[in-house]
């Protein structure tokens, strides 16, 4: 027992459980049961129905509602939440509740009542902020120079009110030619140097640089392990490892996505994608991300209408809750005269195409862009949330590396088709890149490699032309 003995009831609501044990994500059935009935009200999934994004992912803002010892200074600041449910307020409640949230409506964020605290959101991944809530909870006394300095430096920048728009830093990582793993960038998905020792493009350390971009203010950390289609990923140690490091000193939400599928190996031992998901997160991942076996799986589901629960993508979220599984989506733009000439969901571009064309689909690839398949990016993302996903990472060959901003036509076509949040990605180049996806567009997130490994654009530089723009960030 602590010296202050304290419980720390940590990331469900005591009276959700049995509710949430009882959740199939790729169903949203409810059955309403009996919780604990330690504290009084009722638990219920946000209502996706009128707009909200779910689950709710992201960095939102705390409202202090009475005096608590650890969440003293966390007021106009924001924290990390990932659920699906919440605890509502109540006169039945109110003497636990210190702390609300507002998503469609206040909920439940903390609670504190003689030596019990439990809270909501992720203090372990709300950086220095949640940092020093933990202190404060273990020792019982929180950290000066956190309350002093760090949360009261440049105050006016921090009024969090809602929930913030993500910028995320993105790491492809993969074996250069000793060997050694590399974070690299991608020219259309084509990570060699132009030249004739063709070498894999060398842009930092994977450890360092997330560690870097931790203390640059970004609020994702995303690994992709472009090598692991090819490359058994159980077997693929250093990429453990680098996860294993890098979560001992980076305090925001760590992705990793590249060779998560079934497996069989030389030997004949066959791995399920499963298992492979568990190492990861057992190496420190919170999310991953699955590209190329779900593109198998919607196609499959769109054939049959049938959801099997034994693809990857189901049984990872049925496991681990849907906000862990991230789907990535590679598409590629083919250009039409006329919307009526194929049978997936076409859209009208705001610059015509090379020909002068007025339409394109957005054709799914897989094995890292190399093969097309039939289907198209739309119906790909309605599959995928049907089976489970609880976020699509959004990619567009045709942007990738080119710097001239995000594909606007697709991110507002997908963002607007699902009601799960969507991370923009492919073609940043400019911080004004960053603010017109967001005010164009409803995604949640926006994602970026290139233009941080070369110092081209900060992080922080993104995040103050947004707040200058009226977009709420985390500062």
């Amino acid at each position: 027992m602590l010296k202050s003995q304290r419980i720390y009831l940590k990331q469900r609501d005591l009276s959700s459980l049995e509710l949430e044990l009882l959740q199939r994500p790729w169903t949203y059935s409810i059955k309403l049961v009996k919780g604990l009935g330690v504290i009084p009200g009722a638990v219920g999934r946000f209502d996706s129905s009128t707009g909200l994004r779910v689950p709710h992912i992201g960095w939102n803002a705390l409202q202090i509602q009475k005096s608590s010892a650890i969440l003293e200074g966390v007021q106009g600041h924001h924290v990390y939440f990932v659920h699906s449910y919440r605890a509502m307020p109540s006169n039945d409640n109110n003497e636990w509740v210190s702390a609300t949230c507002n998503y469609g409506g206040g909920f439940i964020a903390a609670v504190e009542k003689g030596n019990v605290h439990a809270v909501q959101f992720h203090p372990e991944k709300s950086s220095n902020v949640g940092l020093d809530i933990l202190k404060g909870f273990l020792t019982g006394n929180r950290s000066d120079s956190v309350k002093s300095s760090d949360l009261a430096e440049n105050q006016p920048l921090k009024h969090a009110s809602t929930l913030a728009k993500r910028v995320i830093a993105c790491l492809d990582v993969r074996a250069n030619n000793k060997g050694d793993l590399v974070v690299t960038k991608g020219d259309q998905y084509d990570v060699r140097e132009h030249s004739e020792e063709r070498e894999v493009r060398n842009l930092g350390k994977p450890v360092e640089l997330a560690g870097q971009y931790y203390k640059d203010g970004a609020d994702e950390v995303t690994f992709l392990n472009i090598t692991g289609f090819r490359d058994f990923p159980l077997g693929d140690l250093p990429m453990l490892e680098v996860l294993r490091r890098t979560s001992e000193n980076v305090f925001v939400p760590l992705t990793i996505g590249g060779g998560i599928r079934d497996f069989t190996d030389k030997d004949g031992r066959y791995y399920s994608s499963l298992e492979v998901a568990s190492e990861y997160f057992r190496s420190g991942a919170d999310k991953i991300s699955i590209g190329s076996d779900a593109v198998y799986a919607a196609e499959e589901y769109i054939k049959t209408g049938v959801k099997m629960g034994t693809t990857s993508l189901e049984q990872i979220s049925y496991v681990y809750g849907n906000q862990a599984v991230v789907v990535s989506i590679d598409p590629r733009r083919v250009y039409l005269n006329s919307p009526k000439d194929v049978p997936f969901k076409t859209v009208e571009l705001t610059h015509p195409g090379p020909k002068g064309e007025k339409y394109a689909w957005y054709q799914c690839t897989v094995n890292g862009g190399r093969e097309g398949r039939p289907i198209g990016a739309y119906e790909l993302a309605k599959a995928v949330e049907d089976l489970g996903a609880g976020e699509i990472l959004l990619n567009c060959i045709d942007c990738d590396g080119q710097g001239q901003g995000f594909d606007i036509d697709l991110v507002k076509l997908i963002s607007e088709a699902v009601n799960i949040p969507v991370i923009a990605s492919s073609g940043a180049g400019a911080v004004e890149h960053f603010s017109a996806v967001f005010k164009q567009t409803s995604t949640s997130a926006a994602l970026a490699a290139g233009i941080f490994h070369r110092r081209e654009v900060p992080i922080m530089a993104v995040k103050e032309h947004l707040r200058i723009q009226g977009t709420e960030v985390r500062i």
